[in-house]
């Protein structure tokens, strides 16, 4: 019911150890700084999903080199080597992966503890979840591990409000940021399988986690009516979406028909007449710039109803625009780096599409947002759930749950599920075949001084492509909902 791809880019490297050093690629992924790898722990990643995901074509992995590498050459492989991230992310069958997804959590945690954001690697902690028991929230703790990933947590919380476990896919965990002034709730990233939950909220404070439902799709609200529990979350999940105006209400009279709903506690009435508003199901973004209807244009951006929709002002007037996605030829998500400060948020995003307004005629609409990455996530989680839908999702959505669940048992499985203080030596690195075997080593923090990034440019540029056409390079992906019209269909 959701995209696990994921968007990677290698803006920098640095310098580690002494005698000799060596170089540490700094990955992020969907626009924040996920872990440090050396080279030949990237090529032991991809000689393990050579092995592991037989009949899966890889990418071309940079070939090694016997000399030292000029400041050239290696500028030239940590381009290869976003290029060759960028392309297993790509491919849906690599990036869900269970071998895969546990390579890069693990990576998150080995980074974790060489940096010190943690002390061990079965460290306990609490994390704060907001979850809808009602339309303004409830935060409860809940008990995790650094280790645990994002489905770990997500059963941890729904357990702890008593959901019936067969209803928990239909649920997942946001990192969500409050504007100070006004309250308003921003949504940072969705929570994936490939990253420890609290690790990755230390990469970007101030932040919360909140429960939500994950699927795009209105017509699954009828698998959740049955549960009180269920049906509960996600009445008062939209409750808060009309308060805070993510769902818009068209009328004065659907406006008191709701409010008399709610004040007489009748949640199934109101979850059929809010299901019947055009925007209901749709996650709402923050202003952000479009080139759309003209350059520089400000624009609040939804996605939902399979639609991307612009609301732009012009005088006293509102006017809102939506893209279908099935006709969205291709899209791109870009980010440009500062590299003196790659470690923090980037300093440049846009997600840019490829529609199709008429007949033979397409145009790119690009959208500058520091949540473009987000928005490019819910466009491929929107087009994943088309295409289930249309080749049986009953049998695609069990095959999801059985790949989630397989992906949650390898990863408790690895060793670092007893506890115990790494010890970190330079020289090691995984080229086992056994999947629980841990990818990442590295010096501890007081052994492995650390210099200043290698810095080859001011900025570095990646961009990720889903495209409907031939595949021409790694980081192209086709958007299979792509549909072709004629202009009396616009």
């Amino acid at each position: 019911m959701h995209s696990s791809r994921m968007h990677f880019s290698i803006p920098d490297t640095q310098e580690l150890g002494s005698s000799p050093t060596y170089t540490a690629y700094n990955i992020h992924i969907n626009g924040i700084h996920h872990c440090v790898l050396r080279y030949k722990q990237l090529h032991s990643l991809n000689d393990q999903l050579r092995r592991h995901c037989v009949g899966v074509p890889l990418p071309p992995f940079p070939p090694k080199r016997l000399l030292p590498l000029t400041n050239g050459q290696l500028e030239a492989r940590r381009s290869s080597l976003e290029q060759y991230l960028q392309a297993v992310g790509q491919d849906n069958r690599l990036a869900r992966s269970a071998h895969l997804q546990q390579y890069l959590q693990r990576a998150q945690l080995d980074t974790a503890l060489a940096e010190g954001q943690v002390a061990t690697d079965c460290e306990e902690q609490q994390l704060e979840v907001q979850v809808y028991t009602n339309p303004a929230g409830e935060r409860i703790l809940v008990n995790c591990s650094v280790q645990q990933n994002a489905s770990a947590l997500l059963k941890s919380v729904c357990r702890e409000l008593q959901l019936p476990d067969e209803l928990v896919r239909f649920f997942c965990l946001f990192l969500v940021r409050r504007q100070r002034k006004s309250g308003e709730l921003h949504l940072v990233r969705r929570l994936m399988d490939f990253e420890s939950p609290y690790i990755t909220r230390l990469h970007v404070q101030p932040c919360e986690l909140l429960l939500r439902t994950c699927y795009w799709d209105s017509s699954r609200d009828a698998k959740l009516t049955g549960s009180k529990v269920a049906l509960n979350l996600l009445y008062n999940q939209t409750v808060a979406d009309v308060n805070r105006e993510w769902v818009v209400i068209c009328t004065p009279g659907e406006g008191r028909q709701l409010n008399s709903l709610q004040m007489q506690g009748r949640a199934r009435e109101y979850m059929d007449l809010v299901r019947q508003l055009p925007s209901y199901g749709c996650l709402q973004f923050d202003e952000a710039q479009v080139d759309y209807p003209e350059p520089d244009t400000m624009a609040l951006i939804s996605i939902g109803n399979k639609e991307l929709a612009l609301r732009t002002a012009r005088g006293v007037k509102i006017y809102e625009t939506k893209f279908r996605v099935t006709r969205m030829r291709s899209w791109r998500v870009s980010v440009t780096h500062n590299t003196l400060e790659s470690r923090l948020e980037p300093t440049h995003l846009q997600l840019a599409f490829e529609y199709l307004i008429g007949k033979q005629t397409l145009r790119w609409i690009t959208i500058n947002s520091e949540q473009a990455m987000l928005m490019s996530v819910c466009l491929q989680a929107m087009v994943d759930e088309l295409l289930q839908r249309g080749t049986g999702s009953g049998k695609d959505q069990n095959s999801d749950e059985e790949q989630e669940q397989n992906a949650v048992t390898s990863s408790s499985s690895t060793p670092s599920s007893t506890c115990s203080t790494s010890t970190w030596a330079s020289s090691s690195c995984s080229t086992s075949t056994a999947p629980t075997t841990p990818p990442v080593r590295f010096l501890s923090e007081d052994s492995a001084p650390r210099s200043k990034p290698r810095l080859t440019t001011s900025r570095t540029f990646g961009a990720v492509f889903f495209r409907n056409d031939v595949v021409d390079n790694g980081a192209r992906v086709a958007n299979g909902a792509f549909e072709g019209i004629g202009d009396d269909d616009l």
